[in-house]
């Protein structure tokens, strides 16, 4: 399971609004790269059919297989405050994490 924090919730209608992509699924995944060796990613779209359908305060989630196995149990905040760094991906399966927020191995 995946979830969000209402603060990311929020921007992420926000993004989907702003996009004129409500219709869409965010979409979260794992790729090879960053400072660490893998970094997270997230878009808006379709589902497709060997995808994990999930769901957080009322915002639609798809994952692929891989990237699910990688953040299974994580959760997804949003701070904009005047040190944020915009979403972060607190990951109870990284074993460290770069500076950025953005990468894990």
């Amino acid at each position: 399971m995946i979830t969000l924090t209402a603060r990311a919730a929020a921007q992420i209608r926000a993004m989907q609004k702003e996009a004129s992509v409500e219709d869409k699924p965010l979409r979260v995944l794992v790729e090879s790269g960053g400072c660490s060796g893998f970094q997270y990613g997230m878009s808006f779209d379709a589902p497709k059919a060997e995808d994990t359908r999930l769901e957080s305060e009322g915002i639609q989630i798809v994952m692929d297989a891989p990237s699910l196995a990688y953040m299974q149990g994580s959760r997804i905040d949003f701070d904009d405050g005047l040190q944020g760094k915009g979403f972060e991906i607190q990951n109870p399966n990284a074993q460290s994490t770069c500076g950025c927020g953005k990468s894990f191995n």
